[in-house]
C-alpha cells in the first residue's frame, strides 16, 4: 500500500471545484499559454467598447482581469454563468466594475435584448454548448465576438491514458467552428489554433483537474480510475511529471454592419 499515493488522491479529491481560478495548481502543474495572450487582447477590445458581455464566465475571474486592464472600463458589463455555485463567485468578482451576472444554462437563449452589446467575450465555453446564433443576436451591428476555445483532442494523452484510444472526428474542430460561425451570420476575422504543453507534478493535481474540467473524462471518479491514477503516480515518480498537451483556438468574428 502506497500511503503517499492515497494521501495525494485524497487531497485532490477534497479541493473545491467552484470558480475558474487555477491558482491551487501553482507548483503542482504548469500549462504553457498560447502566444496570442487572450486576456490582454480582450482587454484592448473591452477598452474600446461601451458595453461588454462575457458568456459562460465561470467564477468571473478572467472577465474581472479583462475589465481591470481595460482603459476605460466599459460603461456596461454583464456576464452569464450556468453552474449555480459559480454565480455568487462571479457576482463578487465583477461587483467592483459594476458588472451584473445572470444565471443561464450554457446553451439557453441569452437573456438580453437584440443588439445590446458592442463586444461579446467567451473564454473556454463548454465544447458544443456555445450558441453563436445567440451571440450574433445580442451583438450590435459591427460588434465583435472574441473567444478562446478548447481545440482538437485537448489533453489527449491524459484522457486516452484513462479511457483508451478514442475515435477521431474526421472534421477538425477548428473547421467546424469556422462553419458554425459563418452559419450563424458572423464574419470570421481571425481563427487560429495552438498546442501547448501541460505538466502535472503530482497525482493530486491530476485528480483535481479531472474533477474541475469535467469534459476531459466525462463521469470521472477516483474510485472508477484508481488503478490508472496509480499508474500516473508511478510515471510522475519516475519521470518527474506526467506530460500532455492542450489545444486552444482563438476566434474573432464580427456581426456585419448591415
Amino acid at each position: 500500500m502506497d500511503a503517499t499515493f492515497d494521501a495525494l488522491v485524497a487531497e485532490g479529491a477534497a479541493v473545491p471545484t467552484e470558480g475558474w481560478d487555477f491558482s491551487w495548481f501553482d507548483g503542482r502543474a504548469t500549462e504553457e499559454r498560447p502566444s496570442w495572450g487572450y486576456a490582454r487582447q480582450a482587454s484592448v477590445r473591452a477598452g474600446a467598447a461601451p458595453s461588454a458581455l462575457d458568456v459562460q464566465t465561470g467564477g468571473g475571474e478572467v472577465f474581472a482581469e479583462i475589465l481591470r486592464e481595460a482603459d476605460p472600463t466599459p460603461a456596461r458589463a454583464a456576464a452569464t454563468e450556468g453552474w449555480p455555485p459559480n454565480v455568487p463567485l462571479a457576482r463578487n468578482a465583477l461587483a467592483r466594475f459594476g458588472g451584473t451576472v445572470t444565471q443561464s444554462d450554457e446553451d439557453a437563449p441569452l437573456p438580453f435584448d437584440d443588439a445590446s452589446f458592442a463586444l461579446v467575450l467567451s473564454r473556454h465555453p463548454v465544447p458544443g454548448r456555445e450558441n453563436l446564433a445567440e451571440v450574433r443576436r445580442v451583438l450590435e451591428p459591427g460588434g465583435t465576438y472574441f473567444s478562446q476555445q478548447i481545440g482538437e483532442r485537448s489533453n489527449v494523452e491524459l484522457y486516452e491514458f484513462l479511457l483508451g484510444p478514442q475515435p477521431v472526428d474526421p472534421v477538425p474542430r477548428i473547421e467546424k467552428l469556422r462553419a458554425q460561425t459563418a452559419g450563424a451570420g458572423l464574419e470570421v476575422v481571425e481563427l487560429r489554433e495552438a498546442r501547448t504543453r501541460i505538466e502535472f507534478f503530482d497525482v493530486a493535481a491530476v485528480v483535481h483537474f479531472l474533477r474541475k474540467v469535467i469534459w476531459t473524462v466525462p463521469g470521472f471518479t477516483v474510485e472508477k480510475y484508481r488503478d490508472r491514477l496509480r499508474d500516473i503516480h508511478e510515471i510522475i515518480r519516475r519521470d518527474g511529471a506526467f506530460v500532455c498537451h492542450s489545444s486552444r483556438i482563438l476566434l474573432e468574428a464580427r456581426r456585419p454592419s448591415r
